[in-house]
């Protein structure tokens, strides 16, 4: 992997070496991105390396075992049977849900709004059913409680919330779709920051106030 000349972060991970101690490994699917880090958990910094070089100072006195080198190396292997298991498992789910949302007639239409992928999809219409039997957004909203009510308890008595009288799953489901929506689909993030800077709306306020232009879609 390439980095540039200017970028300090990957200069240093570029410096690993088969002498440092690596602890935590992140593994993604498709690109794998290494990051150092601190003992506080901060990306960068020399005192992560000066940390680096105190554990494997004191590893080198460490009295830890040593004769279970091959038990290491067979849990290892099966550590990654496991993931290679699951993720062969994950690949498999999602060819399934492609399959089944080509069945279904309103899926196509949801999938044609960019940044809404097949898994907010499936879990969108596993919580609503068909969405032909449903006149208005509204109604979507009110199944997921959504909608708006009064607070009838405590100090928000009185108060209009959102009534969560409703399907969770699909709660929290529109609310992920709509977070991601906000990041990937030009409508979206332009209505967001519209919200923002014109209405003066807080974020959470803005994006509930998207979720309802989700469902009238």
């Amino acid at each position: 992997m390439k980095f540039k000349q200017s970028d300090a972060q990957n200069q240093r991970i570029e410096q690993i070496t088969t002498s440092h101690l690596v602890v935590g490994i992140d593994m993604a699917k498709e690109t794998h991105v290494a990051q150092s880090t601190n003992f506080r958990g901060i990306a960068g910094g020399i005192t992560g390396t000066e940390k680096a070089a105190q554990l494997i100072a004191q590893a080198k006195r460490s009295v830890g075992e040593r004769t279970a080198v091959e038990e290491a190396r067979a849990d290892l292997k099966r550590l990654i049977e496991e993931y290679e298991r699951v993720t062969t498992m994950l690949e498999q789910i999602e060819k399934d849900i492609e399959a089944l949302l080509a069945e279904i007639p309103m899926a196509q239409q949801l999938r044609t709004i960019k940044g809404l992928g097949k898994i907010f999809t499936a879990a969108i219409l596993a919580g609503t059913g068909d969405l032909r039997q449903y006149a208005h957004g509204r109604q979507v909203l009110r199944k997921a409680g959504l909608n708006l009510a009064e607070s009838t308890s405590g100090k928000r008595k009185g108060r209009i919330v959102l009534s969560k009288r409703g399907d969770s799953a699909l709660r929290k489901y529109l609310y992920l779709a709509t977070v991601q929506l906000v990041w990937n689909n030009p409508v979206f993030r332009h209505l967001h920051e519209h919200n923002l800077q014109e209405k003066k709306m807080k974020k959470q306020q803005s994006k509930f106030k998207l979720i309802g232009k989700l469902a009238r879609i």
